[in-house]
């Protein structure tokens, strides 16, 4: 198969879809693969290195679009809808509930469009969301703890304080990949954490491992007011496989919490899980409202690209490989891959999408046949 991998070109996304060594492994079975000059370059990959892993260096997006699959890491933005065509297969995350223009161009196109986010195992688990989440949620509290600072339009709060001063307050909305390692680094910074979860076993595991370090609490809307309103950093952490987040705080409850606090929404990239959480960049991060500084950057992970690929490459290499070798038929064969399948020739194929935006949805198994 021909495999191309382009530069991603959204703001300051500096990721790369794959590492020199899934390269390798493809042109090591006979596979060819394209890549866009430069397109490792954010992540302090050369192009000799991927020449001396078997890859062609060619000189235009267009190059390396022009392939049987492309592999990215961010969704095509609106200059590449051009390069969507039905003979093409894109492996990338994609977060279509919250991008319908995105949805049309693949429906429009026929493109098989198979997400990173969606690709799920038999026992449940997401295996190729997981590397990222791990990454946003440790940078959630980092990036929350600089916002914080006065400078940067914060409280002034220093987030483990100092003898005979309190330590920030940190209300973490969801205990899952996100939530856990956001926790992880606030903890450890010597913050006050209270994470909320509807998942009881979620928030006992919580409990055992941190044995009082932080606090848990279930997610309803009595205890998720109290929580921000007396928090220092807010940080949304809550998934929905596929789907659009739920607005968990509303935009009422903002003239309620302390003025100059932090709100850093990881669920931007489905919607966000604040009212008032709208796409930022690293460019452009924040934003204010009721004097509550939003961080909503929808490619966190971006900022530290290099620890991002590589993560993120040890996750998707298999199924880079399953897919090269199989093509669709991979999704035919694979549940897992199935469940990554969002759109095909036509067919919008994952319900959450369909429902988020009223559009007709075809099982990926009836797609597939079609």
């Amino acid at each position: 198969m021909l495999i191309g991998l382009p530069k991603e070109i959204k703001d300051n996304e500096n990721r790369v879809g794959m590492t020199p060594g899934t390269v390798k492994a493809l042109t090591k079975r006979g596979h060819k693969v394209r890549v866009e000059s430069g397109a490792g370059v954010g992540s302090t990959l050369s192009d000799e290195e991927y020449q001396l892993a078997g890859a062609e260096i060619v000189p235009f997006p267009e190059d390396a679009w022009a392939a049987e699959m492309v592999v990215k890491v961010k969704e095509p933005v609106a200059s590449e809808y051009q390069y969507l065509r039905q003979d093409l297969i894109l492996f990338t995350y994609l977060h279509l509930a919250s991008d319908r223009p995105l949805t049309d161009a693949l429906l429009a196109a026929g493109t098989t469009g198979i997400a990173y986010e969606t690709v799920q195992t038999a026992d449940g688990k997401l295996p190729l969301l997981v590397p990222m989440s791990e990454v946003a949620g440790r940078m959630a509290t980092q990036v929350g703890a600089t916002y914080l600072q006065k400078s940067h339009g914060g409280r002034g709060v220093l987030m483990g304080g100092v003898p005979g001063v309190a330590p920030a307050n940190v209300a973490i909305l969801g205990g899952g990949i996100v939530g856990t390692n956001a926790a992880r680094v606030a903890v450890g910074l010597g913050a006050q954490v209270t994470v909320l979860d509807v998942s009881h076993d979620r928030l006992k595991y919580l409990d055992d491992i941190y044995r009082g370090q932080l606090q848990t609490r279930m997610s309803d809307d009595y205890n998720i007011e109290q929580a921000i309103f007396e928090a220092d950093l807010v940080i949304g952490a809550v998934l929905i496989p596929g789907a659009r987040a739920p607005w968990l705080v509303t935009r009422d409850m903002l003239p309620q919490m302390r003025k100059g606090s932090v709100i850093v929404d990881v669920a931007v990239d489905q919607g966000g899980c604040i009212e008032t959480t709208r796409p930022t960049t690293h460019s452009h991060p924040t934003y204010e409202i009721d004097g509550i500084v939003h961080y909503c950057v929808a490619n966190m992970p971006g900022a530290v690209p290099r620890t991002s690929t590589f993560a993120l490459n040890n996750q998707t290499a298999v199924y880079t490989l399953l897919l090269a070798n199989e093509g669709i038929d991979a999704a035919r064969k694979n549940p897992s891959v199935q469940h990554g399948l969002n759109t095909h020739h036509g067919y919008l194929t994952y319900a959450a999408v369909a429902e988020a935006f009223g559009l007709k949805y075809t099982h990926a198994a009836q797609a597939l046949t079609g």
